[in-house]
C-alpha cells in the first residue's frame, strides 16, 4: 500500500501539505467515477478538452482527501481544503505514471505487453483465456492502452497475480517511452503494422522505430515476419525473438497451410521440425493472424498439442464494445456478456451508475472466475463495488455467488445457474429499469439478453457513442476556454435518441441542451436530464409543463411573450431566451419590435433573459460568407442594444455547427452544435476530422433467382435485362427509407460489396441486385455508416444528410455501444 508520503518521493512534487497519514488504494483521474473516497487520490490532469482542476471543491464535498495537482496557490488551497491532503507537481499525468512505474517494480511476475497497429486487445483476452488454467491473470480492462490507460491498468498488479497481459496504444512519438517502464514487458508481442494513426508519424519507418521501444529489454518479442518493415527493424536492433511466417520456412513457427472446414480453419505448421494440425475456431482472417500470435505464445510455453487443441476449441468471440438497448417495458439493457471480472465489473457498474435516474438500476450478475480472491474477499469487494455506486437491486446467478447472497444488502434475488432464472422470469417484474447484464461466457447470459430484448424487425440504427464523443471534443478544440456549449437534440437527437445522447452530453458537461418541442424536453427531464433545456417551439398551451419541467422557452414575438407573461405566478422568477432576426426571416424580434419588448419585461421582472441569439441564414456555404458576416453585425448591434436597456449581461450565441468552423471569431458567449455532433461537416471542408456516428442496418430476408425480361417490385418498374439474382432487405419507407431511391438510385452494402436497388421502394423492404455476389438469407446490409456515407446518400437524391438521418423510424431499434 502507497502512503502520501512515498507518493511525494516518487512523484518529485514541488510543495505539500499533509495533514495526516493516509493510504492510497485507488487512483482517481475522473471526477465522475468516484465510488470510495477513503483511499482514493485524485489526480488533476489537464488535458485537451478538459481540465480536473474544476472538480475538486466536487470531490472534497464528496470526501476525497487526497489530491495531486499542477495549478493552484498552495496558500489558497490550504484555506480552501483544510483537511486535505495536497501535493503540487509539474504535470499530473507524469506524476500518475510514475506511480505507476512504482508499483510495477514491486513485482518480479512475468509481463506480456502487446502492441501493434490492429489485435491488441483480442490477443490480450484470448491469451488470458488460454493461459489462466495456470496462471492467475491480471490484464488490461478493456481497450485502456493509452497514456491514462496503461497506468491505470497496471495499479491491478496484486500479489497474488503470476501474469500480468497489458497492452500499449500510441499516436505520435516519445509516447512508448512513457509506457514502457510502466509495463516493463519480460515478453512482448507485436501484432501488425498498419494505417492506425500513421498521420502522428513522419513515416511509417518511425511509427514501428517507437512502438519496439516497449520492448527494449524483453527476453524475447514474437511477432509475424512477414511484416517487411518490422521485420527488419527487429534484427536491425538485434531483439531476441520469435518469429511466425507463412513465407518464411526459416521461421520458429513456418505455417506450412491454412484450409477452411466450416466454421474453422485448419492449421498445417511446422515447429522445432515437426509438422503438426490444428483447427482454429475462427475463418476471418484478423482472428486467424490473432489466434497465431497467441499459438506462438502457446508452443514458446511448451504446451503439448492435445492441450493446446483443447484450450484453441473454447475460445470465443470478445465483445469489443458496451452495447445499450432498448428493452421491454421502458428497460435498457446495457449488455456486457462476454466476460466478468473484477475491473471489468467496475468499468460496466460505472457506465451504469453515470446514467440518469429512469426508475431502478439493476445488476444481473453470474459468479466470477479467476480472480485469484477468496471467496468471500471476492464478494465482499463486488458487494462494496455494488454498494458504492448505488444499485437498487441485484440479481446473482451461480452457485458461487448465491453462495454469499448475505454479503449482498438491499433488493437481491439468487439463482443457481442461467436456467433457473429463466424459468421463473416474469417480464411484468422488470419496468422503467436500467439493467446491467453482466456474466462469464460459461453462464450463457446472451439468453437473458435475448428475454428482455424488444421484438422488433431486423433493421437496427447503431449509435457510436465513442464517435459522438470524438465529435464532440473536435468541436471543442475550436472553442475558446469560456466559450459555452448548446448542444441541439431536438428531433429525436437527428434520429440518433434523444435520452441516450443527451445523457451523453451530461455526463460530458455541456452547457445547455436545445429541444423543438416542450414534449421532448419533458421526456429528457423525466429520464433524469438535469442540464438546462431551451424549448424552441413553445406553444401556449405547454407554458404550464414549461413551469413544471424547469424548461425554458425560446421567445420569439410580442404575442407569445405577452402570452407567456400572463401564464406566470408573480413572484416566481422565469428565464427566457430571446431570438432576433438578422435576415434569416423565419422568426425572430426585430429592431422595430425593441420599444414594446422591453416594456413589456419592465413590467414582468420575474422573467430574466438568459440569453439572445439569432440563426445564420449560410453559414455552410462559403458564397454567402458576407451575408454571414453582415448577419453577425447586425445581431452584436441589436444584441449589445439589448444588454443596454436590461441592464444585465445576457448569453449572446449566433454560431451554429457551420459557424464554429468558418467563423470561430464570432464565438461570443456560446455557440449551439447541431448535425456535426452526429458527424456531418456541413461546410464540407472538414469531415474527415469527424466520425460517422451512425450506421443504419437491415437483414436479407430472401434471395431470388429472376429471368430475363421479368420484373420486381411495385408497378413493375424493375426490370430484369438479363437473368438476376435479387435479394430482399427489410427495410422500407415506412422505416425513412426515401422511396427516391428506388431502381438503382441507391445502393446498400452487403459484405463490402455495393448492390443497387431494383425497383421501387416498398413500406417495409425493398429489392436489391446482388447478381455474381455469394448472398444469403441472414446476412447484414448496410444501408448508411462509414463506408457509405450519409453526405453521398443526399447527393444521390437532391437533399440534404439532416433529412436522411431524422427520417429514421422510431420503430427502428436503436442500439448504443461504446468500443
Amino acid at each position: 500500500m502507497l502512503t502520501f508520503q512515498q507518493l511525494q518521493s516518487i512523484t518529485q512534487g514541488k510543495e505539500v501539505q499533509f495533514v495526516r497519514p493516509l493510504p492510497i488504494v485507488h487512483l482517481l483521474t475522473d471526477s465522475r467515477k468516484l465510488s470510495q473516497p477513503a483511499g482514493s487520490v485524485f489526480f488533476a490532469i489537464q488535458g485537451k478538452y478538459n481540465d480536473g482542476h474544476k472538480y475538486l471543491p466536487q470531490l472534497y464535498a464528496q470526501g476525497v482527501r487526497a489530491f495531486v495537482l499542477e495549478q493552484g496557490d498552495l496558500e489558497e488551497l490550504k484555506r480552501l481544503y483544510p483537511e486535505a491532503n495536497i501535493l503540487l507537481v509539474e504535470n499530473s499525468l507524469e506524476a500518475l505514471q510514475r506511480v505507476a512505474a512504482w508499483h510495477r517494480a514491486q513485482f518480479s511476475i512475468p509481463v506480456i505487453g502487446i502492441t501493434g497497429s490492429n489485435g491488441k486487445t483480442i490477443v490480450k483476452e484470448w491469451l488470458s483465456q488460454l493461459l489462466s488454467p495456470e496462471e492467475l491473470v491480471v490484464k488490461s480492462p478493456r481497450s485502456y492502452n493509452s497514456q491514462l490507460g496503461v497506468p491505470l491498468s497496471v495499479w491491478q498488479l496484486q500479489p497474488n497475480h503470476t501474469l500480468g497481459i497489458f497492452e500499449a496504444g500510441i499516436s505520435q512519438p516519445g509516447e512508448m517511452e512513457k509506457l514502457q517502464p510502466i509495463i516493463r514487458p519480460t515478453l512482448g508481442i507485436f501484432t501488425n503494422i498498419g494505417t492506425a494513426h500513421d498521420e502522428g508519424f513522419t513515416s511509417r519507418e518511425q511509427k514501428v522505430q517507437e512502438k519496439l521501444k516497449l520492448f527494449k529489454d524483453v527476453e524475447r518479442l514474437f511477432y509475424c515476419s512477414d511484416y517487411k518493415l518490422l521485420h527488419q527493424a527487429v534484427l536491425l536492433q538485434s531483439i531476441n525473438s520469435f518469429t511466425w511466417s507463412r513465407q518464411h520456412p526459416e521461421a520458429n513457427l513456418y505455417i506450412n497451410a491454412t484450409t477452411t472446414a466450416g466454421h474453422r480453419t485448419i492449421i498445417v505448421y511446422t515447429f522445432g521440425g515437426e509438422k503438426q494440425r490444428l483447427a482454429i475456431p475462427f475463418t476471418d482472417e484478423a482472428s486467424v493472424e490473432n489466434a497465431l500470435h497467441c499459438l506462438a505464445i502457446l508452443l514458446h510455453r511448451g504446451l503439448p498439442l492435445s492441450e493446446i487443441q483443447d484450450r484453441l476449441d473454447r475460445l470465443h468471440p470478445v465483445a469489443m464494445r458496451l452495447e445499450m438497448k432498448e428493452a421491454i417495458n421502458g428497460c435498457y439493457l446495457i449488455d456486457d456478456t462476454y466476460n466478468n471480472d473484477l475491473a471489468g465489473l467496475a468499468i460496466a457498474l460505472d457506465l451504469l451508475a453515470n446514467q440518469p435516474q429512469r426508475g431502478k438500476r439493476t445488476v444481473i450478475l453470474s459468479d466470477l472466475l479467476e480472480s485469484g480472491l477468496s471467496e468471500a474477499a471476492l464478494y465482499s469487494q463486488v458487494a462494496l463495488l455494488i454498494q458504492n455506486r448505488g444499485i437498487d437491486k441485484v440479481i446473482g446467478i451461480g452457485p458461487t455467488i448465491s453462495h454469499h447472497q448475505l454479503k449482498f444488502s438491499g433488493e437481491a434475488l439468487f439463482y443457481g445457474s442461467t436456467r433457473d432464472f429463466l424459468q421463473q422470469f416474469k417480464a411484468e417484474d422488470f419496468r422503467n429499469e436500467l439493467i446491467l447484464v453482466k456474466g462469464a461466457r460459461v453462464f450463457g447470459f446472451e439468453k437473458i439478453v435475448q428475454a428482455f430484448q424488444q421484438k422488433v424487425h431486423g433493421t437496427v440504427l447503431e449509435v457510436n457513442l465513442d464517435a459522438l464523443v470524438h465529435n464532440l471534443n473536435y468541436y471543442r478544440t475550436k472553442l475558446a476556454p469560456d466559450t459555452r456549449l448548446m448542444v441541439m437534440v431536438k428531433a429525436f437527437a437527428y434520429g440518433s435518441g434523444s435520452f441516450e445522447v443527451a445523457n451523453l452530453l451530461q455526463f460530458h458537461r455541456v452547457d445547455y441542451l436545445a429541444v423543438a418541442y416542450v414534449d421532448e424536453g419533458v421526456a429528457l427531464r423525466e429520464n433524469g436530464i438535469t442540464l438546462p433545456i431551451m424549448v424552441m417551439n413553445p406553444s401556449p398551451d405547454s407554458f404550464p409543463k414549461l413551469r413544471q419541467y424547469s424548461l425554458e422557452p425560446e421567445i420569439y414575438a410580442l404575442e407569445q411573450l405577452q402570452a407567456f407573461v400572463t401564464s406566470l405566478e408573480p413572484d416566481v422568477k422565469y428565464k427566457i431566451h430571446l431570438k432576433l432576426d438578422t435576415g434569416m426571416h423565419r422568426l425572430g424580434f426585430v429592431p422595430e419590435d425593441f420599444e414594446a419588448l422591453f416594456a413589456l419585461l419592465a413590467q414582468h421582472p420575474q422573467v430574466q433573459v438568459a440569453s439572445t441569439f439569432s440563426h445564420l441564414a449560410g453559414a455552410d456555404e462559403a458564397i454567402h460568407n458576407d451575408f454571414s458576416q453582415l448577419q453577425i453585425s447586425r445581431f452584436r448591434s441589436m444584441a449589445t442594444a439589448l444588454e443596454e436597456r436590461l441592464k444585465y449581461k445576457v448569453i449572446k450565441h449566433i454560431l451554429n455547427s457551420a459557424g464554429i468552423v468558418r467563423f470561430p471569431e464570432h464565438q461570443l458567449d456560446m455557440v449551439r452544435l447541431g448535425i456535426g455532433l452526429y458527424g456531418v461537416e456541413a461546410t464540407g471542408s472538414e469531415q474527415e476530422a469527424l466520425r460517422p456516428v451512425s450506421t443504419l442496418k437491415t437483414t436479407v430476408s430472401q434471395v431470388k433467382s429472376i429471368k430475363q425480361g421479368e420484373t420486381v417490385g411495385y408497378s413493375r418498374k424493375g426490370i430484369a435485362d438479363v437473368a438476376k439474382t435479387t435479394a430482399t432487405i427489410a427495410i422500407g419507407y415506412a422505416d425513412g427509407y426515401d422511396r427516391r431511391f428506388s431502381n438503382g438510385v441507391g445502393e446498400v452494402l452487403i459484405n463490402g460489396q455495393r448492390c443497387p436497388l431494383i425497383g421501387n421502394v416498398c413500406m417495409d423492404m425493398c429489392m436489391i441486385d446482388v447478381t455474381g455476389l455469394q448472398v444469403k438469407a441472414g446476412d447484414t446490409a448496410i444501408v448508411f455508416g462509414p463506408e457509405l456515407t450519409l453526405v453521398e446518400l443526399a447527393q444521390r437524391i437532391g437533399t440534404i444528410p439532416y433529412e436522411l438521418l431524422t427520417n429514421v423510424s422510431t420503430r427502428v431499434k436503436r442500439v448504443f455501444y461504446s468500443e
